[in-house]
């Protein structure tokens, strides 16, 4: 019986760390849709109670009870999306957090590219992927 090599080795166990990123990743994407789900149904039962009181429907303003991320949050989450890989491309990255097609988001993780690039957080490499510093 033949040894196997160190490289066929290190390439099975890549394989497998991937087989298992990527199905946490897809966990990661049903418990997102999973949320957004329920802050559509917190939204709906907002409004139902704003008509009810014949007040106007609350916009989700920071006074809000569910109020956007703080200021980073949206960084924080693109780092961890950076991380996890071997470089991305904006459109990949767009991909891999559910925003494709979505202008407002998109406009908004282009600007924290830009400025997780100024804070030398991340660097573009040879294929103009972006990857931690």
């Amino acid at each position: 019986m033949a040894e196997e090599t160190f490289e066929a080795f290190v390439e099975r166990e890549r394989d497998r760390l991937q087989a298992q990123r990527d199905a946490i990743r897809t966990q990661q994407k049903e418990l997102e849709d999973q949320l957004k789900d329920l802050d559509r149904q917190f939204d709906a039962i907002a409004a139902y109670e704003a008509a009810r009181l014949g007040k106007k429907a609350p916009s989700g303003g920071k006074d809000s009870a569910r109020s956007r991320s703080g200021r980073g949050s949206k960084r924080d989450e693109l780092m961890k999306v950076i991380v996890g890989s071997q470089g991305l491309s904006r459109g990949e990255i767009l991909e891999k957090m559910g925003l494709k097609g979505n202008k407002s988001r998109e406009m908004s993780i282009s600007n924290a590219l830009t400025a997780l690039l100024k804070s030398n957080q991340i660097r573009r490499n040879d294929q103009k992927k972006y990857v931690a510093a």
